[in-house]
């Protein structure tokens, strides 16, 4: 996991705007709802007056209000007010005539504009005059005096102000000064909520009182909190895309290094790491398993990150609009928690083995295709397709499986979340009636109720995506920690130039992981320059091992291996591999055209090289009748072409590349007689100072070899040329008695 987690260094600066602009988006979605709230609040129930201190009030209403209020607050409230009076004519007085009609014939008191900014200020006058209103209101009703317009229990009741002036002595003398105390101690007690509903509605009354137009001020205020929406959406779209872009580009380029590293490693795997994974989990964890991965690192920062953040401020937030309906919130939270554990319970075991059904269907898949002229000839197509089907099921039965499990999840939600706002809206229904809780309080509560819901459901999506991605985590994991038997040394030697060309083989002794004994026991020869080494021996004699061991594919268990004169572990296997040119017993050819393939080892080779070397390896008359002759596409597998034409084209890919050793692993065994025998002689011609080590299966291919090294079971029991061997070693004269019966004159 710290491997992965290492790939995301590269991107700190993307991953940390990325947050920046996930919050952004946050915390668009979470305002939208506080300004649906306020829209239903103040835009509809309050005709737009946002505060408790009104801006404007008559000198009579004032005058009345400060009978309630004390003595420090009366204080405050003249501090903040000026007062205008109708019989001045100075032009100060006269611009807000218009404006607040009441001023032709009244005094009237208008909010100092010096301290409308000031926060502090404003804070500490509107809760005085939440606090009067309610004073207000409480001493009416203790005193009995019922005003036109009012009801008992409706705080948002208008008021008839010239009728409460005309029983404004009554009033005053009903109340005494135990009773006022009362009540404005009372009324600083209580929720805010209620003491704002109440003030609001004073503040409309005191606006129609001084002329002003409600309906303007509410159109001005929808008009306002409509742009705000429209502009928080805006942002919002615009950071959602961003985010979009940057999870999407952050989590490709995660996978691209990813694979790139992977294949990087794959490339320097020993023979004895590739049979350890196997080629289709290989391409498997290259492909699927990166992909989980990309899609863990997308979804987390696209979706998982943004549903921790909403999750957590729809919490704040309905804690502070409609704190009573925590327990509901938190009772949701309950269910869905429940739900996402059943449910992980019975898919957990599935996502464990799906990753090893995928590795299992791409076996037989690569199995198929590989041999398919093998399974038409022996008509095997039914057992293969059963086979495949059989594959195809266990894996598609259980991603349906799992499926079906995760389909269970959204009906579930939507009954929850449901449920959720009818328990919300019974609930809300009493704090309204009790005026603890506003209609839009209500409404915003059922909004981030839902946030909550939505977001913790995007959030265990990831403990649902966590499991699988984990399994590809480890898969990876797997191939980039694992360990390499063969690698560069911690201190490379340098060939010895006096020593160029030569192989030689020192008491070898090799022996595979998985075997009881050695397959290859005391094996000791010298390939020299200008010569030719050939080994011959019956069918898993060690041959093909013996040329593997060369350039390092396999590490020998005892003894040791100089080329150039230096032990083959002592140098870097670039500089070894440069001085090596294999072909191998199966050949192998690369999609592209035939230049491309007999360039690969020599990219700089000229053409007159590669045409020369094509002529040596007997493979210029095929690629002449080509329609485009060098150019001339070469399919995947090199499919497109015979057994011997591909032969020929790795052995002249082999030549082109100019390397002192040359190692051929039974690469003339579809050659025709005549073609290895010109071949061959081209070869000796041509190339006359390097080293050719030859493993071959006839004789007619090594009879004019200098060195010829007869194996049997892993031993070496004849060493020298052919007229020797014929006289001094059993086993070859056999092999040779069979093969030459009637191929000798061709010789």
């Amino acid at each position: 996991m710290k491997r992965i987690l290492k790939y995301l260094k590269p991107y700190i600066i993307l991953i940390i705007a990325t947050i920046i602009l996930i919050y952004i988006q946050a915390m668009g979605n979470l305002r939208l709802p506080d300004y649906m709230a306020d829209i239903v609040n103040i835009g509809i129930q309050s005709s737009g007056i946002e505060d408790a201190t009104p801006k404007a009030i008559s000198e009579t209403s004032l005058n009345l209000l400060k009978n309630f209020m004390t003595e420090e607050d009366r204080e405050v409230v003249e501090e903040n007010y000026i007062l205008l009076t109708s019989s001045s004519n100075d032009e100060s007085t006269e611009k807000y005539v218009e404006e607040y009609p009441l001023l032709k014939d009244s005094n009237i008191y208008i909010l100092d504009e010096n301290i409308i900014d000031n926060e502090e200020i404003m804070a500490q006058l509107d809760n005085i005059f939440m606090v009067t209103d309610r004073v207000v209101v409480d001493i009416i009703s203790q005193v009995d005096l019922p005003m036109e317009g009012s009801e008992e229990g409706n705080s948002n009741a208008g008021f008839n102000f010239s009728q409460l002036n005309q029983v404004m002595p009554l009033l005053l003398n009903s109340m005494t000064p135990e009773l006022l105390e009362t009540s404005i101690e009372n009324a600083k007690n209580m929720e805010e909520t209620m003491l704002s509903q109440v003030a609001l509605a004073f503040t409309s009354a005191f606006y129609s009182e001084v002329g002003l137009e409600l309906e303007d001020i509410q159109t001005d205020y929808m008009f306002k909190m409509g742009a705000i929406m429209i502009a928080t959406t805006l942002v919002i779209i615009v950071a959602s895309i961003a985010v979009g872009y940057i999870a999407a580009k952050l989590s490709a380029g995660v996978a691209r290094n990813l694979r790139k590293d992977i294949f990087e490693k794959v490339q320097r795997f020993s023979e004895k790491e590739f049979k350890k994974i196997g080629a289709s989990s290989l391409i498997t964890r290259t492909t699927n398993d990166v992909m989980q991965v990309q899609n863990l690192i997308f979804m987390f920062l696209r979706i998982v990150l943004f549903a921790v953040i909403m999750m957590v401020g729809a919490i704040i937030m309905i804690t502070r609009t409609a704190s009573s309906m925590l327990w509901i919130l938190a009772l949701g939270f309950g269910l869905i928690l429940v739900l996402i554990i059943i449910m992980l319970l019975i898919s957990m075991p599935k996502f464990k083995i799906f990753q090893n059904l995928i590795d299992k269907l791409n076996l037989i898949s690569r199995e198929t295709l590989n041999g398919i002229m093998v399974i038409r000839a022996f008509g095997t197509q039914k057992y293969e397709e059963k086979r495949f089907d059989k594959a195809n099921f266990e894996l598609a039965n259980t991603m349906f499986f799992i499926d079906k499990v995760m389909a269970f999840m959204m009906p579930a939600m939507t009954i929850i979340m449901n449920l959720l706002t009818l328990l919300i809206v019974w609930v809300g229904a009493d704090k309204i009636a009790e005026s603890s809780l506003q209609v839009g309080n209500m409404m915003a509560a059922i909004q981030y109720t839902m946030q909550v819901m939505m977001s913790f459901l995007m959030i265990s999506m990831l403990f649902i995506m966590f499991p699988r991605a984990l399994v590809s985590i480890n898969r990876i994991s797997e191939v980039l920690n694992m360990e390499i038997d063969i690698k560069d040394p911690a201190e490379p030697k340098e060939f010895d130039k006096n020593k160029m060309g030569y192989v030689e083989f020192k008491n070898v002794s090799f022996r595979y992981d998985d075997a009881d004994e050695d397959i290859l026991q005391n094996i000791s020869f010298v390939a020299k320059p200008g010569e030719t080494t050939a080994i011959i021996g019956s069918t898993g004699s060690g041959k093909t091992t013996i040329l593997k061991l060369v350039p390092r594919f396999y590490d020998v268990t005892g003894g040791e291996i100089l080329v150039n004169g230096v032990n083959i572990k002592d140098v870097n296997l670039y500089d070894l591999h440069e001085t090596i040119a294999y072909i191998p017993q199966k050949p192998s050819l690369l999609s592209g055209t035939i230049e491309s393939n007999l360039k690969y080892g020599k990219k700089d080779a000229s053409m007159e090289t590669v045409e020369k070397c094509v002529e040596i390896a007997q493979a210029k008359d095929f690629i002449e009748e080509k329609e485009n002759k060098y150019q001339d596409l070469i399919s995947q597998a090199g499919t497109n072409i015979s057994g011997g034409q591909k032969q020929r084209l790795s052995i002249a890919r082999a030549l082109v590349k100019g390397a002192p050793i040359y190692l051929f692993d039974d690469s003339f065994s579809a050659l025709d007689f005549k073609t290895d025998l010109n071949l061959r002689t081209a070869l000796k011609e041509n190339f006359k100072d390097v080293t050719k080590i030859i493993v071959a299966q006839r004789i007619n291919t090594i009879i004019d070899a200098e060195q010829i090294i007869v194996l049997e079971e892993g031993k070496i029991v004849g060493k020298g040329t052919h007229e020797e061997l014929m006289k001094n070693c059993k086993t070859y004269k056999e092999i040779a008695d069979s093969q030459l019966g009637g191929e000798e004159n061709e010789q």
